[in-house]
């Protein structure tokens, strides 16, 4: 048995090489991609070719005998790390007659994920910090855009401090809030101005399929190229207006933050033994205390920033705190089948959308259980 399992390992190990190499080969298929896109201006992440690769190569694997997750699985892996390849490229200049980007919060982790991000797009960048405020007109009277990448509870003040700027300017913001900001803009620039939220922590690897929310502020058509350019990083635009970002960002970001942040705090009150609960935990609860843990790794004003960016966060908190009251009044009551019955109205609420969850929940909780 011995002999037969090191033959048959043997043969493995040549296979595996076997795949070294053909990886290899695709890598550097891959950087060559890569340098076509940049000359020419084509984005990073293109929705449609990654949908109809993976169905072919889905159908191939299964005319194999191969799963068709295993290989979907593998060429995933393998499109986030060229994506991560392409970001450290350059990219196309779509306005190669932009006079210079300042970004004020330059040195801060969005502010410098933006301007390496232009730097490879071809355009001079210079960044203005808290002590280079002095010199802010000197450093804004030839901008042709100004990025205010500050933390929330400074953007608005800033945004008011400015020094008069050129009057085709572009103005842009980079809140996780976007009404107050914009108003504010607005009112104290009469060029373009355009509203924009990353929807993403500054430490990605990639802009690849990344959410940025744009709010129309003025002058569209002055940014246009603007939005096609991080366009072209791989990011996906989404379009809103400023009040329903806010009042969607209550709920995605100031509510999940709160939620977090007091299951984090009951847990230390509680003195939970962490070893012991991870070892004990399923993989679906691992991934939710990763998340806790995720949360308290970061910066705790930006924290306290979201969650009290706005009274409406503060009065849908008291609300779930309300709804929270009214659970557990009914788990005092004892009252199953009252619970079944909300639960059984809640999943109503949900439809076919729990279903969708589940069977994408199942792909995550595998490859939570192979990490481990």
């Amino acid at each position: 048995m011995v002999a037969e399992l090191s033959l048959l390992r043997g043969k493995i190990d040549d296979v595996d090489k076997a795949l070294l190499n053909l990886l290899a080969k695709r890598l550097s298929l891959i950087a060559k991609v890569g340098e076509v896109k940049s000359c020419y201006g084509v984005p990073i992440y293109n929705p449609d070719r990654e949908e109809e690769m993976l169905t072919s190569r889905r159908r191939e694997a299964s005319a194999l005998g191969v799963p068709p997750d295993l290989i979907e699985d593998i060429l995933r892996r393998l499109m986030r790390e060229s994506y991560a390849s392409e970001n450290n490229k350059g990219f196309k200049t779509l306005c190669p007659k932009l006079r210079p980007v300042v970004i004020i919060g330059g040195r801060g982790q969005m502010g410098r994920l933006f301007k390496k991000m232009l730097r490879l797009s071809g355009y001079q960048v210079r960044v203005l910090e808290k002590e280079d405020w002095p010199q802010a007109t000197a450093l804004l009277v030839d901008a042709g855009m100004v990025i205010i990448s500050v933390p929330i509870y400074l953007t608005v003040s800033i945004i008011k401090q400015l020094p008069t700027l050129p009057k085709d300017c572009i103005l842009v913001d980079l809140s996780s809030i976007k009404n107050a900001p914009l108003k504010a803009m607005l009112a104290e620039h009469k060029g373009p101005v355009l509203g924009l939220h990353p929807i993403f922590g500054p430490d990605i690897s990639s802009m690849a399929k990344q959410v940025v929310v744009y709010c129309d502020g003025r002058l569209p058509e002055a940014y246009k190229w603007f939005l096609e350019q991080i366009k072209i990083w791989g990011a996906r635009l989404h379009q809103s207006s400023a009040v329903e970002h806010d009042q969607n960002m209550s709920f995605i970001q100031a509510m999940r933050h709160f939620a977090t942040f007091s299951y984090g705090m009951h847990l230390s009150k509680e003195n939970i033994n962490l070893e012991q609960l991870l070892a004990l935990s399923s993989p679906i609860y691992r991934l939710e205390l990763i998340i806790i843990g995720r949360l308290f790794a970061q910066n705790p004003q930006l924290c306290a920033d979201i969650i009290m960016a706005s009274r409406e966060n503060i009065a849908l908190i008291k609300r779930y705190h309300h709804h929270c009251s009214s659970v557990i009044a009914l788990l005092e009551q004892g009252d199953k089948q009252k619970f079944i019955s909300l639960f059984n109205q809640i999943s109503h609420w949900f439809g076919d959308y729990t279903t969708d969850c589940l069977a994408k929940s199942r792909v995550l909780l595998h490859q939570a259980n192979d990490n481990r």
